[in-house]
C-alpha cells in the first residue's frame, strides 16, 4: 500500500507531489489516516527561505487523523487511559521521546536527546510518513496520544498540537493567572488563543498589543479586555503580573519586561530565529525582583491541557473562524502561496486518502 505525500526540498522550488511506500509497521507504531492539516507560522518560514530545516522533508505538524493500523506492541489506550481502536480519530504530540529519560522526567521531554519531531524530519527511504501533507502519518513509539470527540471540527482539533498546546505551555510557565494583569504581545493564532485561556482561567485585565487593528478586534472576541495598537500608542501603565511575548519582536520583548509590576513574569516564545540581543535594564530586573521564562514547544501536560480547552471551548470562541478552510493536498503549493500572501491565522489543507485501513 502507498501514501500520497507532498515533497519540500528548498526554499524557491516546487513542493513534489508523489506515491510513497507505506512501510512495515515496527515496535511501538501506529499509523493513522490524516484528514485535516493546518500550516503553522514555522511550515511558512521553511517553505518562504527563512527557517532552515532539514530538507527534503513532508511539512505539516498540526495534523488530525484516523487511526489505520496498529504494530506490534503499539499503545492500545492513549495518555488519559481512553483505549484506542481502528477508526478513532485521534491527534498526537509534535514529538516523540523516552517518557523514562533524564528530559522527559524534568518536564521538558520536547528538548530529550532521542527526540523525534513530526513535521521537522529528513524524508529518507528509511524514515518516512513523518509529516501533515500526505496521506497517512506513521506515528513513532513514545508518542503522546489523545483521543478525540467526533463532534469537534476537524480544523479546530488539528491546531491543538502545536498552536494551542504552546499557549497551554505559556500559561503554565506564567503560573496563577485568576485575577490577575496579563500583557499579550502579539495577537497572531497562538495570541488570540492565548487570550482565551487566559480568559478562560479567570484573568482581571487581559492586554492585547499588536501592530494591526483588525487583529486586535478579534483578540476582543477571545476575552482581551483592552486594546494597545503599539504603532499608535506607547503602554505606559507597567503595572503588569504576566506578559507573554510571541511576536519574536526585539522590541516588544523589551517592552514585556518594562511592563511588569514588581514581583512579575514574563513569558518568551515568539523570538526563535536568530537577531540581535534584546537589550534588558539589568537594575530594574533585579529591583523588581522580575522573572524570565523560555518556552519552546511544549510536554505532556500543555497537551492534555490544550485538548480539554479546545474540546470544552471551541464554541464558546470562535475559533474555527481563524482557518481559511479551502485547500486539498493535491492544492498543497496553492495553499503555501495563500498563506504567504494573504496572512491568514491559517490555512487548512483536507487530506482525502483511501477508504480502507490496512
Amino acid at each position: 500500500m502507498k501514501s500520497k505525500i507532498v515533497i519540500f526540498r528548498e526554499a524557491n522550488q516546487p513542493l513534489e507531489i508523489v506515491s510513497w511506500p507505506i512501510p512495515a509497521l515496527t515496535e511501538g507504531q501506529i499509523l493513522v489516516r490524516n484528514e485535516y492539516t493546518t500550516l503553522c507560522r514555522s511550515d511558512l518560514s521553511t517553505y518562504g527561505g527563512k527557517r532552515k530545516e532539514k530538507s527534503p522533508t513532508i511539512l505539516g505538524h498540526e495534523i488530525v487523523g484516523r487511526i489505520a493500523a496498529f504494530g506490534p506492541e503499539a499503545p492500545q489506550s492513549d495518555c488519559e487511559g481512553n483505549p484506542l481502536c481502528i477508526g478513532d480519530r485521534i491527534t498526537w504530540a509534535i514529538y516523540a521521546s523516552d517518557p523514562t529519560g533524564e528530559m522527559a522526567q524534568r518536564g521538558i521531554p520536547q528538548k530529550a536527546p532521542d527526540l523525534f519531531k513530526y513535521g521537522h524530519e529528513q524524508l529518507t527511504p528509511e524514515n518516512s510518513l513523518h509529516g501533515g501533507l500526505a496521506e497517512y502519518t506513521l506515528l513513532r513509539k513514545h508518542t503522546p496520544i489523545l483521543k478525540l470527540r467526533e463532534e469537534v471540527p476537524l480544523q479546530v482539533t488539528a491546531i491543538i498540537n502545536c498552536a494551542v498546546s504552546t499557549v497551554a505551555g505559556s500559561l503554565r510557565l506564567a503560573g496563577e493567572l485568576k485575577g490577575k494583569r496579563v500583557g499579550i504581545w502579539g495577537a497572531g493564532m497562538l495570541g488570540v488563543i492565548a487570550c482565551a485561556m487566559c480568559h478562560n482561567q479567570g484573568a482581571q485585565e487581559i492586554l492585547a498589543l499588536d501592530i494591526q487593528d483588525e487583529r486586535l478586534s478579534v483578540a476582543q472576541r477571545f476575552g482581551a479586555t483592552r486594546l494597545v495598537n503599539t504603532t499608535k500608542e506607547q503602554l505606559t501603565d507597567n503595572q503588569l503580573d504576566v506578559t507573554i511575548d510571541f511576536s519574536g519582536h526585539i522590541q516588544c520583548m523589551k517592552d514585556s519586561i518594562e511592563a511588569l509590576a514588581i514581583g512579575g513574569t514574563a513569558v518568551w516564545i515568539g523570538g526563535v530565529c536568530p537577531q540581535a540581543p534584546v537589550p534588558i535594564d539589568s537594575e530594574q530586573f533585579i529591583r523588581k525582583l522580575l522573572t524570565l521564562k523560555g518556552l519552546h514547544n511544549y510536554n505532556l501536560e500543555d497537551f492534555r491541557t490544550a485538548v480539554t480547552f479546545i474540546q470544552e471551548n471551541y464554541q464558546r470562541y470562535p475559533i474555527a473562524d481563524l482557518i481559511y478552510d479551502g485547500f486539498d493536498l493535491e492544492h498543497a503549493e496553492e495553499a503555501f502561496q495563500y498563506a504567504l500572501r494573504a496572512n491568514p491565522y491559517r490555512v487548512g489543507i483536507h487530506i482525502n486518502p483511501e477508504e480502507n485501513c490496512l
